[in-house]
């Protein structure tokens, strides 16, 4: 035995290139995906080539190809066979004869070397083959296992050598497990929303990777020649769990030693320039969607004939393939220049139908460009406030979070004419938030100076006594969710900072509401505070709810949850102890697995609490969680609502509500609406008789209400706020300015004109027809493979929805030139209406390779078209107070709902 393992070590070494010699391989690499049954439909791809490589000076060597082929598969496996891609290899072949330089030092590859010419995807394809040479051979060991670098990241790997004294050969075997990466390359797109869940893996898997490598070598003079290698790599999905049947990616690699030519390569004449390492590089298959194989040769071209086939097919209903082509407009758009889209829009700014589709189109591109589009065109004038708005609340959530759409992000939150607009301050400075929350999702560091003209606000704000900016800013910062800004927040929490003191209680919730998103990175962190506010007495007890609701989410481990609850049972304060009493209850129930835990604990301070909380009734503030979670679909959902009373008041002093979902190892936070009835009953219903009939009580109403608006330090009415995957889309206080502005605005001269108008059109009869595309979901998830293309995991939604009304009205007797509104109460009015509402919508699922050159991809494909005409007469007596309203019946209706739905195998 010692003689054999010293015989191994001696022959161990890293495969070497004697200098002036070429060694010449056979390659293949295949790529191919579907269901694993066989008799199934299958889409897959085949390299063939030549492999050459020959030392060049030092550490550095020349990797070259010679007869390079492609061919495609889709068929049904394994019956059918591959079959040439002529063209696609006419239009590679340029690329893959240009060889391409690497530094090769004891098996491993550091930097590579190509000329510009050479696209990054081809790029890839020389990875592929350097990634087979990747070996980190110990001369000591024979089983070892490390992190090793390769073209899909820094990956668990077990090597595995023997060898064959008598046929003098060599052989490895090295495993990656591609789920136990230090650094995995990989690429997600609208994925900033959702926060892994370890639990939920542990659990069950939806996708699964690893790659196997097998080598025979023969030692040499110099290190080892590889005489074979063969790997094989599968990727299994399914958005559920891949026991119970997933789809899948293989690739597989050969290489054959063929000769050993006595005569290097010789070099090309071209200037070549350092293209990183042996790691994959991502380039335009970030632009690239999989769902409309397209060819683009004059993107402005045909960006105005998909324009042109959207107006004039979506007028009186919506055509069953405008999402399909909505989609192509947004792929054209996403690869145009900023140029094309400055040209586009001269052509099209002053033509209504094709104006509303562009401008529909450009925030889904998911690129800084739109970004800076909108923002140019809207600080020239050349967009509406409306356009603006909605042009970017869309652009806020699809556009790629990177430092160029932080910089426009900024720029356009604290530019002086969207500061001026309150609606368009909102939503910019909310946007600027989640932009930021977006790149830390995305990316492994996310440096503090991100967060440096939100705290500079803040602080000028806090300094001012601006409580409008402090509760902008605090907004901010809690869908930021930055942990640099944790000590800005903490010095607006009372027992943390003396500012707490002087600022009203709403403006302190809000800064505990703003730690939700940061406890999600750092829990531990924020629970240290969280229960410190929460333990304080003296703090308001409405503050100290919400910081029980804040700090269960953070997934409290046992000992924190017995100190709450030992905190609880000395607590003096109903509304507290029974708010955290029954939110512990509910959380008993839990069965997500990340609340298992949670609910564990619970359990226990539940017992604790029970004999003296149990009997309190709904009159004390309450909170609810429910959840539902299916192991074998690694799916659930849960809900939660929460009230806080005060004895005091009728109405409860604040509701929230919030759902949430499970899928495939991740969960996201839906949907949060939460409402704080902060002066209504202090304001309106203090002097309310409970007794009195309905028109004395809305006579006392409207008084207070005129004395609320002529006291000048009047308490808000009311707050709400909507979040939308955990980041605030829109909030409002309902406050003295606010009303102001709307009573002058509904008692001004403009609204009676505007209402006078809106009559006279409904008399002369109103035909109107509206399209609203909406890209609803973009998920992608990109892949590389150890073949060096990448496999790309996506899901697509896309709708069109339409509608055409026609209306026409008709007053008895007829009103004179200039009526009142008074004489329409003593009019008999007739209104008949013809609505055709329709929507289209295409969902798609997509794995397969993906780039601008190469695709070979598995679809499957839904389509919804529905279109539902209505026909109605409504009938208006005020003076006899008559009301009638009738449906009635409609023509010529070929279809209210079709659904098809296709799996198919594509490839180009």
């Amino acid at each position: 035995m010692k003689v054999f393992v010293l015989a191994l070590t001696l022959a161990l070494a890293a495969p070497e290139f004697t200098a002036g010699k070429t060694y010449v391989y056979k390659y293949e690499a295949l790529l191919m995906g579907g269901l694993p049954e066989e008799g199934l439909a299958r889409a897959g791809l085949k390299i063939k080539s030549k492999v050459s490589i020959s030392a060049l000076s030092g550490d550095t060597f020349m990797l070259k190809l010679a007869e390079p082929e492609l061919l495609q598969y889709s068929g049904i496996w394994p019956k059918d066979a591959f079959v040439p891609a002529s063209k696609l290899t006419a239009v590679l072949t340029d690329q893959l004869l240009t060889p391409i330089k690497f530094e090769y030092a004891n098996g491993v590859v550091s930097k590579v070397f190509a000329p510009i010419g050479v696209s990054a995807t081809i790029l890839n394809v020389f990875r592929g083959i350097l990634n087979i040479f990747q070996l980190n051979i110990k001369k000591t060991q024979n089983v070892y296992e490390l992190q090793e670098a390769g073209a899909q990241g820094v990956c668990k790997t077990y090597y595995v050598i023997s060898e064959d004294t008598k046929a003098e050969r060599i052989h490895l075997t090295k495993t990656k497990d591609l789920d136990n990466c230090q650094e995995r390359i990989i690429k997600d797109i609208g994925l900033a929303y959702t926060m892994k869940c370890p639990e939920c893996a542990a659990r069950g898997k939806a996708l699964k990777a690893a790659s196997t490598f097998n080598y025979i070598m023969k030692p040499a003079d110099q290190g080892a020649l590889i005489l074979e290698a063969t790997t094989t790599e599968l990727i299994q999905f399914s958005p559920f769990n891949i026991l119970n049947g997933a789809a899948q990616m293989e690739a597989k690699q050969s290489l054959n030693f063929v000769e050993v030519r006595n005569t290097p390569e010789v070099p090309i004449r071209a200037e070549y320039v350092h293209r990183g390492s042996l790691q994959y590089e991502f380039g335009t298959e970030l632009l690239q969607m999989p769902v409309q194989l397209m060819r683009i040769t004059n993107a402005e071209a045909q960006i105005r004939e998909v324009l042109t086939h959207l107006v004039t097919f979506n007028v009186a209903k919506v055509h069953e393939d405008a999402p399909l082509k909505f989609i192509e407009l947004v792929q054209l758009l996403r690869v145009a220049s900023f140029n094309s889209l400055e040209t586009l829009w001269a052509e099209f700014k002053n033509r209504p139908e094709q104006r509303h589709w562009f401008v529909n189109a450009i925030p889904a591109t998911g690129t800084h460009v739109a970004l800076r589009f909108i923002k140019e065109k809207f600080l020239a004038g050349e967009l509406t406030v409306a356009e603006a708005s909605k042009a970017l609340i869309s652009s806020v959530h699809m556009v790629t979070a990177d430092m160029e759409a932080i910089k426009l992000a900024e720029g356009l939150a604290f530019n002086l004419k969207v500061q001026s607009n309150p609606v368009l301050r909102e939503i910019v400075m909310l946007g600027y938030g989640t932009m930021i929350a977006k790149f830390c999702t995305e990316n492994s560091t996310y440096p503090a100076e991100l967060m440096r003209p939100i705290h500079e606000f803040a602080v000028k704000a806090v300094a001012a006594g601006d409580i409008n900016n402090i509760i902008v800013a605090l907004k901010v910062l809690g869908n930021a969710g930055h942990p640099a800004s944790l000590k800005p927040i903490m010095k607006l929490l009372p027992g943390f900072g003396s500012a707490a003191a002087a600022l009203p209680l709403r403006v302190q919730i809000d800064a505990v509401l703003a730690l939700r998103n940061i406890a999600k990175k750092e829990p531990k962190m924020i629970q240290d505070v969280i229960l410190q506010l929460f333990m304080d007495k003296a703090a308001h007890p409405e503050l100290r709810m919400v910081a029980a609701l804040v700090l269960f989410e953070t997934k409290l481990p046992m000992g924190l949850v017995t100190a709450v609850a030992d905190s609880v049972m000395k607590e003096e304060n109903l509304q507290v102890a029974s708010f955290v009493y029954s939110y512990m209850k509910s959380m008993t129930r839990s069965t997500s697995p990340d609340f298992v835990p949670v609910a564990a604990a619970c359990n226990v301070a539940v017992k604790i609490l029970s004999p003296k909380l149990a009997r309190l009734s709904y009159r004390f503030s309450r909170a609810f969680y429910f959840d539902a979670y299916y192991n074998p679909w690694m799916m659930g959902a849960a809900a939660s609502a929460f009230y806080i009373n005060d004895a005091a008041t009728v109405l409860p002093k604040a509701i929230v509500a919030k759902t949430r979902t499970y899928l495939a190892g991740a969960y996201a936070d839906v949907l949060e609406f939460g409402v704080r009835t902060e002066g209504i009953q202090e304001a309106l219903l203090k002097d309310v008789a409970e007794n009195a009939d309905r028109l004395t009580k809305m006579k006392q109403v409207m008084k207070a209400l005129a004395e609320w608006r002529a006291h000048p330090t009047s308490k808000p009415l009311a707050s709400v706020y909507v979040k939308f995957f955990g980041q605030e889309i829109a909030f409002a206080n309902i406050d003295k300015a606010l009303v102001d502005q709307i009573t002058e605005l509904a008692s001004g001269p403009a609204i009676r004109e505007l209402g006078k108008k809106a009559l006279d059109a409904l008399l002369a009869g109103i035909t109107w027809h509206y399209a609203e595309p909406f890209m609803v979901a973009e998920v992608r998830r990109i892949i590389p493979t150890t073949a060096g293309l990448p496999v790309e995991l996506s899901f697509y939604t896309a709708a069109v929805a339409t509608a055409a009304v026609e209306i026409q009205a008709s007053v008895s007797p007829p009103l004179p030139d200039n009526f009142h509104a008074f004489q329409l109460l003593q009019s008999d009015v007739n209104m008949k209406a013809a609505i055709t509402p329709s929507i289209a919508m295409h969902t798609y699922a997509v794995m397969g390779v993906n780039t601008a050159l190469i695709q070979a991809l598995l679809m499957s494909r839904a389509k919804v078209h529905t279109i539902v005409p209505a026909k109605m007469e409504a009938r208006f007596d005020m003076n006899k107070g008559n009301f009638k309203l009738q449906f009635l019946p409609v023509q010529a209706v070929d279809k209210l709902v079709s659904g098809v739905y296709v799996s198919s195998f594509v490839t180009k």
